[in-house]
């Protein structure tokens, strides 16, 4: 396997050299789509799109829930929702590849202890850097915090645009697509569901 190159802007990550097979895809894309890939501008192309989608796609390298693993047992008593909101994100979908661009407001009910707000940033960023649909993404984003942490609930609310719909097909800009997953108390309790979607702003 070949080794990490240093970082640049168009390599931000190291990755090695991206395979010739992998390039000739590309090239095949740009010259079906109506262009010539041997063009000035077009020449290092190929490699510049491969290097772009590991970037795109660096969720399936890791695992999500390990940004849950350290946890903070000496809360002070408290006991009251935790919300994280507006955390911008970016996605591609699974059927266009499209970038999906939008907001989420994570929350949970701590049982005895939490775990640092940045986390649950993490854990979004690590399942939405993969090919998705929206539902499928806010989902498993609550089944991670869930799962993880075992709060006494959760609560995910994703709001985002899809550029396969804005940008191709109904060619529709400006409509936003919003998904929500509760659990636990969220889910059971209309009290507690209404007072986490008031402070998401909904």
């Amino acid at each position: 396997m070949s080794s990490l190159v240093s970082p640049d802007e168009d390599n931000p990550l190291g990755k090695p050299d991206v395979p010739d097979n992998v390039q000739d895809a590309i090239r095949t894309l740009i010259q079906w789509s109506g262009d010539d890939p041997e063009r000035e501008g077009l020449i290092d192309t190929p490699k510049r799109v491969a290097r772009a989608w590991l970037e795109y796609c660096q969720g399936y390298h890791e695992d999500p829930a390990i940004h849950l693993s350290r946890i903070f047992e000496e809360v002070g008593g408290y006991n009251e929702i935790v919300l994280l909101k507006d955390i911008p994100f970016q996605s591609h979908c699974e059927h266009h590849m499209a970038p999906i661009i939008g907001k989420a407001a994570i929350a949970y009910l701590p049982n005895d202890h939490v775990v640092g707000i940045s986390k649950l940033a993490r854990v979004l960023h690590g399942f939405a850097r993969r090919l998705q649909i929206q539902e499928r993404l806010t989902a498993e984003v609550a089944e991670c915090i869930w799962s993880s942490l075992k709060p006494q609930a959760v609560a995910v609310v994703i709001e985002a645009e899809h550029a396969c719909m804005t940008a191709r097909g109904v060619r529709t800009p400006g409509v936003g697509m919003v998904t929500s997953r509760m659990m636990g108390t969220f889910l059971d309790d209309q009290r507690s569901r209404k007072e986490v979607l008031s402070l998401m702003g909904y």
